[in-house]
């Protein structure tokens, strides 16, 4: 047998207030599980075990303990990253499955059942949303709310694990997460943290991020996994790349265009997309990092009607009116950032003054988003934060997709 033990690890020091989330099970246990939308009635399931004799394969059912159904994917894979080797990475792509209904699943014939809930083919749909996480007890608050009430799938734009190239973060991350990432999908793109070049130069960058966190890039005819889009219910969303390269002509433009131009608004009225880096920001923290990618991609998102950004990276929530060229404008998207999952450097307290007329709602403390979306036309939204029991910002959301040019 070959083994990768990566529970076996050198750690430059943490962080004070970042903790690692050890794995108590054998190698050959599943571990890090997590799920995410891989097309049309199909669940993506990944997994990590330390032993490469443990085959890439799912075995699930509606019943608990009735596993009638076996799906394989391709040989596991590692990846080697300076000194360290990861363990063993599987991907099983399952289906076609019903909606809304909960599956019950093993990994690779070994360890615990899991259950997941697949999200709806119709509304209502709910949709959490939360970035900059990282591995602190501000995430734990922030997963602790997250689990207090059910959603049918995350959006998490960027800066997941903050591991900055300390693989052995990546593995606690996928710990620590495991519990909620294995029961609803997570949809995620990736922040600047997720870089993690070691080379001047290099080309290979977001390696693990890769690896790791497999996204339906395929299913949406996109060549990186780094942007790719999806549809649950009625809503198509998109999720951008602020990392890699994004003006006209760009690989990444030219899908986005493509993306927007093939959407169907009868069939998905809403359209949403998450990006890492905010365009709009009136945070004292990272201003201007947006603005090179705001003016390439703006108007094909205005022109499309989207109607909601989010955005992590600053870590705070701010919400903003309909805006399109710094403007407030009924038919831009409602701009939202809200990278308050409890990254370790804090929260980002100051603000511009006075507040400017296009941010209606801002706050330094962390928690998460929920966007409730009622049918074809109304959407509610809701900020909580993480020492709070009610809402502390929402806000009615009208749908654009009839909206037209006066």
């Amino acid at each position: 047998m070959e083994f990768h033990a990566s529970t076996e690890f050198e750690l430059v020091p943490l962080h004070p207030r970042v903790f690692f989330t050890p794995h108590n099970g054998s190698a050959s246990d599943p571990q890090q599980v997590h799920i995410s939308i891989a097309g049309i009635d199909h669940i993506r399931i990944t997994w990590l075990t330390d032993d490469k004799t443990v085959p890439s394969a799912v075995e699930y059912g509606t019943e608990p303990g009735k596993h009638v159904i076996k799906a394989t994917g391709d040989n596991s894979s590692s990846y080697q990253f300076l000194t360290y080797t990861s363990g063993f990475i599987h991907h099983v792509r399952i289906g076609p499955l019903e909606p809304n209904t909960t599956y019950y699943y093993r990994c690779g014939g070994c360890g615990p059942e899991f259950s997941f809930k697949t999200p709806p083919s119709t509304f209502p749909l709910q949709i959490a949303v939360v970035g900059d996480l990282g591995q602190t007890d501000w995430t734990k608050s922030t997963l602790q709310g997250l689990e207090s009430k059910d959603y049918d799938l995350l959006l998490l734009p960027g800066d997941l694990s903050y591991a900055n190239s300390t693989q052995p973060l990546w593995d606690s991350f996928g710990r620590l997460v495991e519990p909620l990432a294995s029961r609803r999908p997570w949809m995620v793109t990736e922040g600047n943290h997720e870089k993690e070049s070691y080379l001047v130069g290099e080309a290979e960058s977001f390696k693990a991020y890769n690896a790791r966190w497999l996204m339906p890039h395929k299913q949406s005819a996109s060549t990186s996994n780094l942007y790719y889009s999806f549809d649950v219910a009625g809503a198509h969303v998109i999720m951008l790349s602020s990392s890699t390269e994004f003006r006209s002509g760009s690989d990444q433009y030219a899908w986005l265009a493509t993306d927007l131009a093939r959407i169907d608004r009868t069939m998905t009225p809403w359209v949403f997309v998450s990006l890492h880096t905010p365009w709009y920001n009136t945070n004292d923290g990272r201003q201007g990092d947006g603005e090179g990618m705001r003016a390439a991609m703006e108007e094909l998102l205005y022109e499309a009607r989207v109607d909601v950004v989010f955005a992590g990276h600053i870590h705070a929530y701010e919400r903003f009116t309909r805006i399109y060229d710094n403007k407030a404008n009924s038919l831009g998207p409602v701009y939202i950032t809200i990278g308050t999952g409890g990254c370790h450097s804090g929260v980002y307290s100051q603000f511009m003054k006075p507040t400017p007329a296009l941010s209606l709602c801002r706050d330094a403390r962390f928690g998460h988003g929920r966007l409730r979306i009622l049918d074809e036309k109304r959407a509610h939204w809701s900020w909580h934060p993480n020492d709070s029991d009610v809402a502390e910002d929402e806000v009615w959301l009208t749908c654009l997709s009839a909206a037209r040019d006066d």
